[in-house]
């Protein structure tokens, strides 16, 4: 019998979510050594800073710089609060923290796509202080 979609789908689902998680326990673990081989070369990047749009980096050197710097802060660091898959993208929902306590983190997403067994795309977004208050009353 032939794949169907829903195989195919299925077996990209898991390709996708094997090499995300192990991106995720890169970041977990702290193990800046493990990122070289899961970025492709033409990888492209947007950090949730500077706003409004982020730095965005591309290509495998500039990518796994920035994320091993980071992986390798020692005041920082991931908690994963849930991730989903479909295909060949992810959703990473996570907070980061960067010092003690709770004012010392923030909450984000990072929308992955995977190409061909390596994370080709990473787009952060994160909740900061309003600089407006978004039509809110005061």
């Amino acid at each position: 019998m032939a794949p169907t979609e829903g195989d195919r789908l299925n077996e990209s689902d898991n390709s996708t979510r094997a090499v995300v998680q192990r991106f995720i326990e890169a970041f977990t673990q702290k193990d800046a050594s493990a990122i070289p081989d899961l970025v492709a070369e033409d990888c492209v990047m947007e950090a949730m800073q500077p706003a409004p749009d982020g730095e965005r980096l591309e290509g495998l050197e500039a990518t796994v710089r920035f994320w091993q710097a980071m992986v390798s802060d020692p005041n920082g660091s991931f908690e994963v609060e849930d991730v989903n898959v479909c295909g060949e993208r992810a959703i990473n929902r996570w907070r980061y923290r960067f010092g003690e306590g709770h004012e010392n983190t923030v909450r984000g997403v990072t929308l992955i796509r995977v190409g061909n067994g390596k994370i080709a795309e990473a787009l952060g977004y994160a909740k900061t202080p309003p600089h407006t208050m978004l039509g809110q009353p005061q």
